[in-house]
């Protein structure tokens, strides 16, 4: 697959978000992925980025919530940015709701055995000192399960 956005349609997205609820950073991240249903994941190096040139068009606002995160509030010029972009933002969403009904990532079955494993795994790690033979047995239990996704 190649780009999930194209050159500045990211900003539309993030601004749409905030407009429907101030976020913080990682808030946006978590928002977008979930939207797009874990078809994409934007990285805080494109997010952050984007919120700084928002913030420098005058399109929201920043303000410290403590422990260095900033809250990021539309501002009437971003809001009248928005309405003026009615139809592209729409269809951006869209396409992202497309893409969610389309994925797998989040569907309660995967959800459920990832988080299974993740458990297990950490457990199983935190839970003491492991032989040389029970190291082995985890990487391979591991390595099978990425064959057998693989072989689906």
């Amino acid at each position: 697959m190649g780009r999930f956005f194209d050159h500045g349609d990211l900003r539309f997205v993030v601004l749409k978000l905030i407009a429907e609820k101030p976020s913080h950073g990682y808030e946006l991240i978590k928002a977008i992925e979930t939207a797009a249903g874990g078809a994409y994941s934007p990285s805080p190096g494109v997010v952050y980025p984007t919120l700084t040139l928002l913030e420098e068009l005058g399109y929201v606002t920043a303000s410290d919530a403590g422990g260095g995160k900033k809250l990021y509030t539309i501002t009437p010029e971003g809001e009248a940015f928005l309405a003026s972009n009615e139809a592209p933002v729409r269809s951006l969403f869209e396409r992202m709701a497309e893409a969610a009904s389309a994925s797998a990532a989040f569907s309660p079955q995967i959800l459920r055995a990832r988080e299974n494993l993740k458990t297990a795994l950490r457990l199983k790690l935190h839970g003491g000192q492991l032989s040389a033979e029970q190291i082995a047995a985890v990487a391979k239990a591991l390595d099978d399960a990425a064959t057998a996704i693989e072989s689906i």
